[in-house]
């Protein structure tokens, strides 16, 4: 059994969220105080209780799911024994890969809780708000979209955002750019085209400010080896030397999730057999199956999946 672990992004976040984990893992409970003491607000608060609208806010957002990530693999190791190095490789979906990096030992937890708020921010305040947009295209082909998005490009800046699976690509940049690609995408055949309910273009070039942001913020970050190679969305491929991390990190900003290449190289290229999705949902359990159907595996983020996950590892199931 070949393993690798993958972290959630935005659009996983719930009301509720790592609270069942707090209760029952003194562990889990230790890392969402951690985080509420670094930002200086009673951010489980929120994700427990809400209201949506505060925890949908980036900056929020960002940082919760992060610490759900970890409270998940914290909890594996000092209540199951189940280390990070059970996996051959960790990965993680936009913000999801500061979760990878810290779960992997790469980044401490204070310091991804701080980029990720700074990160978040950033994002938000890079594009006015109505500036920018993100349009789900469906059913569509990298080629299909590449089609479109170069369509959207004679109005304004349009771009592939995320290749999350087969038949789910998702453009950013200018309203009427992304707007004038979702109507080439129909007329292209794409099943469906839809304009995303975000409050920015994330991923594509307007995000350039937010990219200077992080940048000045990474460069001052201790970052070091991970224990585990990280499969980062820039390349579709591992990364193990710090300074190749920080750069990387830098130019996801306004890169490409390349998500569908990364699971895609890691069970081609790498043999694994088993992801599973440590923290808050099954979204990426979701696009695996889309991807490559006989992959095992699925979310880690209760107690009893928690149990049952560690049970799978320790060979008594």
């Amino acid at each position: 059994m070949a393993l690798a672990f993958t972290f959630p992004g935005q659009g996983s976040q719930f009301i509720g969220m790592g609270h069942a984990l707090s209760e029952a893992f003194p562990s889990a409970k230790a890392v969402f105080e951690e985080v509420d003491s670094v930002l200086g607000q009673n951010l489980s608060k929120i994700m427990w209780e809400g209201p949506i609208e505060d925890l949908t806010l980036t900056s929020n957002t960002q940082p919760a799911l992060m610490s759900c990530s970890i409270a998940a693999m914290r909890a594996l190791k000092a209540e199951f024994g189940v280390d990070i190095t059970v996996a051959k490789y960790v990965a993680g979906h936009s913000l999801g890969e500061y979760s990878a990096l810290c779960a992997a030992g790469a980044i401490d937890l204070s310091t991804t809780t701080k980029l990720l708020r700074i990160r978040g921010d950033a994002m938000q305040a890079a594009v006015p708000v109505g500036k920018g947009a993100m349009a789900a295209l469906l059913g569509a082909s990298v080629e299909d979209a590449e089609a479109a998005a170069a369509i959207g490009m004679k109005v304004g800046i349009c771009q592939i955002a995320n290749d999350n699976a087969i038949g789910q690509i998702v453009l950013s940049g200018e309203v009427a750019a992304v707007k004038a690609a979702a109507d080439a995408a129909r007329e292209l055949g794409v099943k469906k085209a839809v304009i995303l309910p975000v409050s920015a273009p994330f991923h594509c070039d307007m995000m350039k400010p937010a990219a200077e942001t992080m940048e000045r913020a990474l460069a001052d970050a201790v970052i070091i080896a991970p224990r585990v190679p990280v499969v980062n969305n820039v390349t579709a491929r591992p990364v193990t030397d710090p300074d190749q991390i920080r750069a990387d990190l830098v130019s996801q900003v306004t890169g490409r999730v390349r998500w569908r290449e990364s699971i895609l190289w890691m069970f081609e290229d790498e043999g694994i057999t088993r992801m599973d999705e440590p923290g808050c949902g099954k979204v990426l359990s979701v696009m695996r199956r889309r991807i490559v159907k006989s992959i095992e595996g699925g979310p880690v983020d209760s107690p009893e999946s928690l149990e049952a996950f560690a049970k799978y590892i320790n060979g008594d199931v």
